[in-house]
């Protein structure tokens, strides 16, 4: 996708991969969003990092120093949104050089372009990336940003000059204190030293003064591949810098050397230089790379307060620092396989952008990754997954604070909506099923929503939990869906049997609880994602209930257990809910009497009233409701729940959509009878949920519904208020927002089982061609494109490897022989 003008204003696409830490590439080419100390914040900032290019040229004479930024673009004050503040030391970037001119971006997921529009006689870009290569979670876990500058000259004369790139030592800083040009109290004691090894050369950024188990402890690196690049190893303003660009910088302006002084640190920069004859292009390559190990439990957990935990933080380390064992190693891995992987990440985006997917949605399904390559997901030293709800920022201001993680942790309700992790890495997935049964399953069978950590802890058994106060029902149903998912994603059946005995015990609980008459229908206090107890009979949780039923039955028969008692249940169930809810325009919620009324919907129209029918096209369960009257229900949804203008609108928590947008409320009272106090979050809008309802739209030939909702939420999220690669909702880069992996499933009609070894493949008309459909597909062991001419199918595998025994084109058979489909051998089957 192109951003130009105001689109750039809130543009800051993530640098940093699995667990990592990321920097966000901003809109102007500035470094902001330095999130690399093991904690959320996207308002850290560390100073006097940036790119800039002297450009000298003898006749006619020109002898420049730029900073390769665009120009500033102030806030636009987008309530509860930060990816437009503008941090004081790019202000005086600003200030000490000019800006190189103009940008224009061209960016999908991991990669970013940006074109200079500059007045100097060069043409400049910069290209940006960070290694992603799905189902390998080791290649997308590396600690780097990885910059190609281009720059050529369209004349007829000579030009020459030096391309520096800075970085500030920040080893010590904790993510969060305010620094001040060099200044910081967390800081002194830091050194940096030059290095050359195989063509690259680097700074090496130190403290070796802080204690290894310091919670700042760790390295940077920046380095260039450029011949004959210069370091200036400790420099403290960026005067001196340019300084340095402006003289030889063979030449060092003298500085003071050794560790810096307390309360202090050093910057270092390297100066790489070109020669550009007549219309000559020449690639200069930089990266920097991290290496922060100590991660500790610093953010406050769920649950009773441990008051004899006194002020001790539980050492959690991170995965990606037991892979290599410096920032060093980490910048060596990616030299060496650069080409390598900057290709990979190229497919990913191609696979996207080039195939019939409509409009811009290739590129914004592509960026559906950036959810879990944020701060909001970890993994400890010893590979553990673990997630918040989002990364704390203006959104959770009022209660929360502006940094660290949101709601932690593994919230099961909220990461019920999550589908991407579970597609590009099943194994990391898996995981967090095996967390749920290993470690956070009662002994009654319950699951509570939330993990402490580190999981040898007591879990939060008997306590009150938080958002809910007790173990969210959907939260649970939710355990029994992703289980089947995981198998259906290549887990296998010896994993379900193991997981099987887990799986009988929470749905005792559940039924126990909530339906011990064995009705198939859900009565009593129900906690749920909305953070408070629902009541009454209601398909929120009714369907969650009827789609968990038929993944037990079908869990069941695969490890050859009764599923007839599941599938009794189911058909009760689904009856009752459908006679007691329908309204004949959508399913509303009932409640007795003598039940709570505060805090439910009623007679109102809820924008997830049928998330587990979603659930179940997902997972190939049939219909859990009469067909007909899931479309209807949904058609009205999108009806009354769609509003465009959010002027003179009342938002009595938080703003998510406003002034023309376009959003879909969580719920509304179309025929009136709104409660007095009613479900909360009902005036809201859920990038997570808008996804949730458009697929699902999607799968019930609704298109123009599902359209109308992504167009809304695209639209919200185009740069000029908000920032594409970050959906917000209890915090920054909010998971909920990764439902959408299920909007390119539905587009494709894709779906992939690898208990049988089957894809099928059936997409939507507006997902194809004259000429027939390319379109990118993930299947548990190999990710590729399929792509059908009116006689063929070709199925490319991209990375990894595709077991096929059976394919579906259109609902019909092709037949094939078993097919082992790698990189290069694609598999082509005549359809005629």
């Amino acid at each position: 996708m192109h951003y130009t003008g105001e689109h750039l204003r809130h543009f800051a696409l993530p640098l940093g991969g699995l667990g990592t830490g990321t920097v966000a590439l901003a809109g102007n080419g500035a470094l902001r969003q330095w999130q690399l100390h093991n904690i959320g914040n996207h308002e850290g900032y560390v100073p006097d990092s940036f790119f800039a290019l002297r450009l000298s040229r003898i006749e006619p004479p020109v002898d420049e120093v730029r900073l390769l930024q665009g120009p500033l673009l102030e806030a636009t004050n987008t309530p509860l949104v930060t990816d437009d503040v503008i941090p004081a030391g790019e202000r005086r970037l600003h200030e000490v050089l000019p800006s190189i001119g103009a940008a224009t971006v061209t960016a999908v997921y991991p990669n970013a372009r940006i074109d200079f529009d500059t007045d100097l006689p060069v043409d400049v870009s910069l290209e940006a990336f960070n290694p992603l290569v799905p189902l390998d979670a080791a290649a997308s876990s590396q600690p780097v940003a990885a910059f190609t500058f281009t720059l050529h000259n369209p004349g007829d004369v000579e030009l020459h000059g030096w391309l520096g790139g800075a970085l500030q030592n920040s080893v010590g800083w904790d993510g969060v204190t305010p620094i001040d040009g060099v200044a910081c109290g967390l800081y002194g004691g830091n050194t940096n030293r030059a290095r050359e090894r195989d063509g690259w050369t680097s700074l090496v950024m130190e403290n070796s003064t802080l204690p290894a188990d310091h919670a700042g402890a760790g390295q940077l690196v920046l380095s260039a591949d450029a011949a004959g690049t210069q370091a200036y190893a400790q420099w403290a303003s960026p005067e001196q810098f340019a300084s340095f660009l402006v003289g030889r910088p063979s030449k060092r302006p003298v500085v003071a050397d050794g560790p810096s002084a307390p309360g202090t640190t050093w910057n270092g920069g390297l100066a790489a230089p070109f020669k550009l004859g007549a219309g000559e292009t020449v690639r200069l390559r930089f990266l920097i790379a991290w290496h922060f190990p100590n991660r500790y439990v610093d953010f406050p957990q769920f649950g009773a307060r441990r008051m004899d935990y006194g002020h001790t933080r539980f050492w959690l380390g991170n995965a990606y620092t037991q892979a290599q064992p410096d920032a060093v190693a980490a910048a060596e891995a990616l030299t060496a396989q650069w080409n390598d992987l900057a290709a990979a990440g190229q497919d990913w985006a191609d696979a996207f952008t080039k195939s019939t997917l409509p409009g811009e949605a290739g590129a914004r399904l592509a960026a559906l990754v950036a959810d879990v390559r944020s701060p909001t997901v970890f993994r400890t030293a010893d590979g553990t997954v673990f997630g918040f709800e989002g990364v704390l920022g203006a959104s959770t201001a009022m209660w929360g604070g502006r940094y660290g993680g949101s709601c932690p942790l593994n919230c099961t309700h909220v990461w019920n909506y999550e589908q991407t992790l579970s597609r590009l890495f099943p194994a990391l997935e898996r995981n967090m099923r095996d967390t749920e049964y290993d470690v956070m399953q009662a002994p009654e069978g319950y699951i509570p929503h939330r993990v402490i950590a580190p999981t040898y802890h007591r879990q939060l058994w008997d306590v009150v939990i938080g958002g809910p106060e007790e173990p969210a029902l959907d939260g649970m149903l939710g355990n029994v869906l992703k289980t089947y998912r995981e198998v259906r994603q290549g887990a296998g059946l010896e994993w379900l049997g193991e997981r099987w005995p887990n799986v009988v015990r929470l749905l005792q609980h559940i039924r126990d609880k909530w339906d011990p008459d064995g009705t198939g229908v859900l009565r009593g206090i129900q906690p749920s994602t909305h953070d408070i107890d629902l009541c009454g009979v209601n398909s929120f949780m009714g369907t969650y209930w009827l789609a968990a039923l038929r993944a037990a039955e079908e869990m069941a028969l695969l490890v050859g257990d009764d599923a007839k008692p599941y599938r009794a249940l189911f058909e009760a169930g689904s009856k009752a809910y459908d006679e007691l809810l329908f309204t004949g325009e959508y399913y509303r919620q009932v409640l007795s009497p003598e039940e709570n009324q505060d805090f439910q919907w009623g007679d109102g129209c809820l924008a997830d009233q049928l998330i587990g029918q979603w659930w179940a096209h997902q997972l190939d369960l049939g219909y859990i409701l009469p067909a007909d009257h899931v479309r209807t229900a949904l058609r009205n949804v999108v009806r009354h729940n769609l509003r465009t203008g959010f002027d003179g609108f009342d938002h009595p928590y938080r703003v998510f959509a406003d002034g023309d947008d376009t959003g879909l409320l969580m719920c509304t009272w179309p025929h009136g009878g709104r409660p007095a106090v009613p479900t909360r979050y009902c005036d809201e809008v859920w990038t997570g949920s808008e996804h949730q309802v458009a697929a699902h739209c999607l799968y019930e030939g609704l298109v123009d519904e599902g359209q109308a909702i992504l167009r809304g939420l695209w639209d919200r999220y185009d740069g000029t208020r908000r920032n594409p690669f970050n959906p917000i909702e209890c915090g920054d880069h909010y998971i909920r927002n990764a439902a959408g992996w299920s909007v390119l499933e539905a587009l494709a009609g894709f779906r992939y089982n690898a208990l049988t070894g089957t894809v099928a493949f059936a997409p939507m008309e507006l997902a194809r061609s004259e000429d027939g459909w390319r379109l990118p597909f993930v299947a548990g062991t190999g990710w590729g494109v399929a792509h059908r001419t009116a006689d063929e199918l070709t199925i490319e595998c991209h990375s990894g490897q595709l077991d096929l025994k059976t394919i579906q084109v259109d609902g019909a058979a092709i037949p094939t022989d078993s097919a082992a489909v790698v990189p290069g051998s694609p598999l082509v089957v005549r359809l005629t």
